[in-house]
């Protein structure tokens, strides 16, 4: 898949996750969640109009194209094979995020889909568990329905990754 920018596949993932939760995106969301000012987020949401991944009409909101949508969720699926594979190494969520925050935008194709040949093969092997203590304590990451991403989490990641306070 063509790689965007980080600064896109932000808006894209937030705008996709927004639509998921709410029906909906608008640029006053968009903006709380990435913590950006309105005006860049419509200078952004312009450009991504003008380059066929979203629709955007004034004052009504944003929507995602075909184009956006599939971009978006290939944006997510490397967030949650990301999120999974952290925690099963035993690191924190509070730096899984942030940290997932950086890697999704700069990770190669190949070791992506070695991480997740990897996962396939510890949720199908997971009697090598005993042998990684870490992973025994997260093993519910592999248990647990897959859960959607919030909105709250993107705004939290995002914060973190900005350095913000509050």
């Amino acid at each position: 898949m063509l790689r965007q920018t980080a600064a896109r596949e932000d808006y894209l993932e937030v705008i996709y996750v927004l639509i998921k939760e709410k029906g909906y995106a608008t640029t006053i969301d968009i903006a709380s969640n990435l913590h950006v000012k309105s005006p860049a987020v419509t200078m952004m949401i312009q450009r991504l109009d003008k380059d066929g991944f979203v629709t955007y009409e004034k004052y009504r909101g944003v929507n995602l194209t075909l184009k956006g949508e599939k971009v978006a969720k290939f944006i997510i699926k490397r967030h949650r094979t990301l999120f999974k594979f952290l925690t099963m190494l035993g690191i924190g969520r509070e730096t899984v995020q942030k940290e997932i925050e950086v890697i999704e935008h700069v990770i190669d194709e190949e070791t992506m889909s070695h991480i997740c040949q990897f996962l396939k093969f510890a949720e199908e092997n997971p009697e090598w568990t005993k042998k990684y203590p870490p992973f025994k304590k997260n093993y519910e990451v592999f248990e647990s329905e897959k859960k959607e991403i919030k909105t709250s989490d993107l705004k939290k990641a995002h914060k973190m990754r900005k350095g913000l306070k509050k």
